[in-house]
């Protein structure tokens, strides 16, 4: 039963993707609804539906790696988003992939609420909004309140590496494509400790399917760690609730504890 039902999600999924994808020569049957300047317009609040978050490859379901959250916590099976199914690390980097795997509890940039970087801030189990304008498109995130700025016509390097990179983007028709360099190589891809150097270069790709989908793909190229460029893909889905909106979620002050203990505070301090 469970085969069964494996296949026929695969099928299925298989099916969403090809139908927003155009086969060679075809013109695409949709064409988004445009802004003022005459471009896509993506703005909303989107949100992937996938399990990703725990792995970007595929992967059975587990037990939660703190035995005491039980089934609370447990790791959902789910297939992988990744072109060819695996990641081409080197050797070195995926030993240290393992090891990161094997101390994920301590390692895992998300647990002490460290921006997520990128492509994982599109599949992290929370929606994030776009917000687009002719020179600037703003994408926000719920996960530590994390922000992007891609910027469509003052296209720069990098002024220092940082978490969420640096971005510039163009319109390549109905696609939006953003460049992003400058990556620090302090975030992860996932909760399975795939991860990065901060020659990280992301190519990403977002394609409207339908008004309510979009389609994403990243293209991700790093030399350090991965023996070629390997490419994800999935559909973002639109939230359509009535009032939809992102909600503040201030991770830090969640955090502090596990990070520095139960730290003293100092005479005068308190309730500030």
């Amino acid at each position: 039963m469970r085969n069964w039902l494996r296949s026929a999600l695969t099928v299925s999924l298989g099916l969403t993707i090809a139908a927003a994808i155009p086969a060679g020569g075809q013109t695409r049957a949709y064409r988004a609804a445009r802004t003022a300047d005459g471009k896509p317009n993506f703005n909303g609040i989107w949100q992937a539906l996938n399990e990703a978050y725990w792995d970007i490859e595929a992967h059975a379901a587990g037990p939660s790696p703190v035995l005491e959250l039980g089934a609370a916590h447990a790791v959902a099976g789910g297939l992988s988003i990744i072109e060819g199914g695996t990641i081409p690390y080197k050797p070195l980097a995926l030993a240290k992939k393992r090891e990161n795997y094997a101390n994920r509890l301590t390692l895992d940039p998300e647990i002490k609420c460290y921006l997520p970087g990128v492509p994982r801030a599109n599949y992290m189990p929370y929606p994030f909004q776009v917000i687009q304008g002719p020179k600037y498109i703003m994408m926000i995130y719920t996960f530590a309140g994390a922000v992007r700025t891609i910027y469509m016509d003052e296209h720069k390097e990098a002024p220092a590496d940082s978490w969420m990179g640096w971005s510039n983007g163009h319109w390549e028709g109905e696609t939006l494509v953003v460049d992003t360099t400058g990556f620090n190589d302090q975030t992860w891809f996932d909760r399975a400790g795939n991860f990065h150097s901060d020659a990280l270069h992301v190519v990403e790709r977002y394609t409207a399917a339908s008004p309510d989908h979009l389609l994403y793909e990243a293209t991700i190229e790093d030399p350090n760690v991965f023996s070629r460029p390997w490419k994800v893909s999935m559909l973002l889905y639109r939230r359509l609730e009535k009032n939809a909106q992102i909600m503040e979620f201030r991770c830090v002050e969640f955090v502090e504890e596990l990070m520095y203990g139960r730290l003293p505070k100092k005479p005068g301090l308190q309730g500030k």
